[in-house]
């Protein structure tokens, strides 16, 4: 089996010696113990092994060669794994997206990426086709509904050999893309070398969390987001433990009943989960103690909803913070030594600092930009120089868009964001995107959408200036149905204008007031009550 011992040193990974992911994390481990536990049972690492050198030699077959891409928008389960893992054996560029975007989101992806395959499901399928996707590996669809010239999974894999050797990669050859979204509200690809995941265990996994090989990992995100996805299906694989996977989309009573069927060790969380399975009428009956550790990232962890989670559950909460830019966490809190409010202390590996604008150094309590540098860095935007050069300050260095302070024990704050982005679900929101797509309502004159706080968690609420009857119901209906599902507005109020500025644009500085006060002030006894938040208990990220 594969241990910590035996994995590549820190000089192999930034050395010019080949190596490749799925050798390091898949090929090395003891081919009878358990990799994936599935809703159709385990999965042991000899089995996803020979899934995965099929969809390696699948690609092949579809003519993809070292350096293309493979665009998977696919389900939790060993299909997905097996197709990341198949990719990066001969040596593809791995990114992907969610399965549940609309169909304009998917044409875009397809436009900028330009991916020489993509790997869908049933989930997906439909709003691919309609965004004009081509050659499309379509899994867990009967092969007679597919249409010419789309693959079906099971047949492409049936005919392929399970054995694949492993393409050589240098440290800094391309190896995966992840998305982010940007300030103007469009993803960008941040492309990542090969070194960066395997410094990420190294400096993370081992580093902070202390990875073994009897840890079971449980996700709340699904595995399209890098944060779940290395913590199911990398990180464990580094020490030959194993990630449970589900198709389904995270619900609090669905991990409370895989939490009790299989007793997970590390729970991968983010704070709106937290809440919602706080909230959950059974909370108090839910026994988590199989859980030695509980990670949370994606959006700050408000002080409060965290001492609730310990009063609850008694599981130590590792909050920290990561972007696809760095790769994964950089900044965390340690086990025993956890500061609930801030975002820990600096991953081994990296440094931080908080600077002002012009890049230099803040002393301790100063709110400032965070900078981090790292080798997991991203080599650049893709095809985006001039931001690039503004976010990609010096080798291995990333000026984020966050705004931290640093107290004098070496534990980082955060302060929020440098420009006006929501994240909602571990998920950032641009509010112009929501704004342009209620604009498009018959019923809606002008509106505007900013964040506002329950119990720490950002949510996008909506002013909106009428023009016929409509309710908010309708108006929350409309934007689930045109956007992301994340992005509806979970309040709209009704008032009958909007603050300005002297050249006509709506004047977000004078909404903060409003968002103080729910409103402004004379026009609060006509504001639409809003439905509760128990209702939408289900996460999606």
């Amino acid at each position: 089996m594969e241990t910590p011992a035996t994995m590549p040193a820190e000089a192999e990974i930034r050395g010019d010696a080949g190596f490749n992911i799925a050798e390091r994390f898949l090929d090395r481990n003891d081919g009878d113990r358990t990799a994936l536990i599935t809703n159709a049972g385990p999965v042991t690492y000899a089995e996803l092994q020979a899934l995965a050198n099929r969809a390696g030699n699948a690609l092949r077959a579809l003519g993809v060669r070292q350096g293309d891409r493979v665009l998977l928008a696919l389900g939790d389960g060993p299909e997905f794994v097996a197709t990341w893992y198949g990719a990066q054996k001969i040596g593809a560029v791995t990114a992907e997206v969610y399965t549940y975007l609309q169909a304009k989101d998917y044409r875009y992806f397809i436009d900028y990426a330009r991916p020489d395959v993509i790997v869908t499901d049933s989930a997906a399928l439909g709003k691919l086709r309609t965004a004009g996707a081509r050659n499309l590996v379509v899994a867990g669809v009967p092969r007679r509904d597919l249409l010419d010239g789309e693959r079906h999974f099971d047949t492409l894999m049936a005919a392929q050999p399970d054995e694949l050797p492993a393409v050589p990669v240098a440290s800094d050859d391309v190896a995966l893309w992840k998305f982010t979204t940007g300030s103007t509200g469009a993803p960008r690809a941040c492309v990542l070398p090969a070194r960066s995941p395997h410094l990420s265990f190294e400096w993370y996994a081992r580093g902070v969390l202390d990875i073994r090989p009897d840890d079971l990992v449980l996700p709340v995100p699904k595995l399209f987001f890098g944060y779940s996805r290395d913590l199911t299906a990398l990180f464990p694989f580094g020490v030959g433990a194993a990630g449970i996977v589900f198709p389904e989309r995270s619900r609090a009573d669905k991990l409370f009943e895989l939490i009790a069927e299989h007793r997970p060790t590390i729970l991968v969380n983010v704070p709106t989960m937290m809440s919602a399975m706080i909230a959950h009428p059974d909370a108090a009956k839910q026994d988590l103690s199989s859980l030695r550790i509980c990670t949370s990232a994606g959006e700050p962890l408000p002080p409060e909803l965290h001492r609730r989670w310990t009063d609850t559950f008694g599981v130590e909460v590792l909050d920290g913070i990561g972007s696809s830019e760095v790769y994964h966490i950089y900044l965390s809190n340690r086990p025993g030594r956890v500061r609930p409010g801030s975002l820990g202390e600096v991953v081994p590996g990296y440094r931080a600092r908080v600077v002002d604008a012009d890049g230099l150094p803040l002393a301790d309590g100063e709110t400032g930009r965070l900078e981090i540098t790292g080798e997991t860095a991203a080599l650049e935007y893709w095809q985006e120089p001039e931001k690039s050069r503004e976010t990609f300050v010096a080798e291995h260095t990333v000026r984020s868009g966050d705004l931290f302070t640093r107290d004098a024990d070496g534990y980082f704050h955060y302060r929020g964001r440098a420009d006006d982005m929501l994240k909602v679900g571990g998920v950032w929101v641009a509010p112009v995107e929501i704004e342009n797509c209620l604009l498009t309502h018959p019923a809606v004159a002008e509106c505007a959408v900013a964040g506002y706080q329950v119990d720490g968690l950002v949510r996008p609420r909506a002013y909106v200036v009428p023009k016929a009857e409509v309710t908010a119901a309708e108006l929350q209906d409309y934007v689930r149905a045109n956007l992301a599902p994340q992005k509806y507005p979970r309040e709209v109020r009704f008032v009958d204008r909007l603050p300005h500025t002297a050249s006509g644009k709506v004047d977000r500085r004078a909404l903060e007031p409003w968002q103080e006060a729910g409103g402004p002030p004379q026009l609060a006894a006509r504001l639409t009550p809003v439905a509760a938040l128990a209702r939408n208990a289900q996460l999606v990220v």
